[in-house]
C-alpha cells in the first residue's frame, strides 16, 4: 500500500471546525507543513474534506529522503542522524524513506516528529494557491507537488 505526501498550503483563518479537526488529525495545522500518510480510504476521505487547504500526491523515496535529511526531526528536535537511524532499525535514510514510501511504517510509529516544516517556495508559486489543480491552481491531488516541495525545502 503506497503512501501520500500531504502539504497544507493555506492558513486556518476563517476555516470550518471540521476542516480544522481534519488538519489537526493529519498533523499539519499550520501553513507550509508536510506529512506522509498511508493511502487508505479513511485518509482519502480526510483529504477530500480539507481539499480547499491541502495538496497531495503519491510519495516517492527520493523526495522523502531529501525531506528526512533536511527537515526531519527526532524526539527533542534533533536532526535524524546515524544514531537515531540505528535505534529505529534502519541502515540509512534511503531505507527509511523507502519504507515510508511503501506504507510499511508511519512517522508516528517511528517516534519521529510527524510533520515537516517547509518554507515558501523559492521563486514563488507558479499557480494560484486558492484554486484546485484542475482549475489551474495547486490544491487537491497535484501530480506537480514534488517539484513544488523541492522548492520549499
Amino acid at each position: 500500500m503506497p503512501s501520500l505526501l500531504v502539504v497544507n498550503m493555506r492558513g486556518l483563518i476563517n476555516t470550518r471546525t471540521v476542516v480544522r479537526d481534519t488538519l489537526s488529525r493529519l498533523n499539519i495545522e499550520t501553513r507550509f507543513r508536510a506529512t506522509v500518510v498511508p493511502d487508505t480510504p479513511s485518509h482519502r476521505g480526510m483529504l477530500e474534506m480539507a481539499k480547499e487547504h491541502v495538496a497531495w500526491c503519491e510519495s516517492n523515496s527520493e523526495l522523502l529522503t531529501e525531506l528526512l535529511q533536511k527537515r526531519g526531526r527526532a524526539e527533542g528536535k534533533t536532526a535524524i542522524n546515524q544514531d537515531v537511524l540505528k535505534v529505529l532499525g534502519y541502515q540509512n535514510l534511503g531505507d527509511l524513506a523507502k519504507a515510508l514510501s511503501n506504507g510499511e511504517i508511519t512517522l508516528n510509529a517511528l517516534g519521529v516528529k510527524p510533520s515537516f516544516t517547509l518554507n515558501s517556495p523559492k521563486g514563488g508559486f507558479k499557480r494560484s494557491i486558492r484554486r484546485m489543480y484542475s482549475q489551474g491552481g495547486v490544491l487537491g491531488h497535484n501530480p506537480e507537488l514534488p517539484k513544488i516541495v523541492r522548492a520549499m525545502i
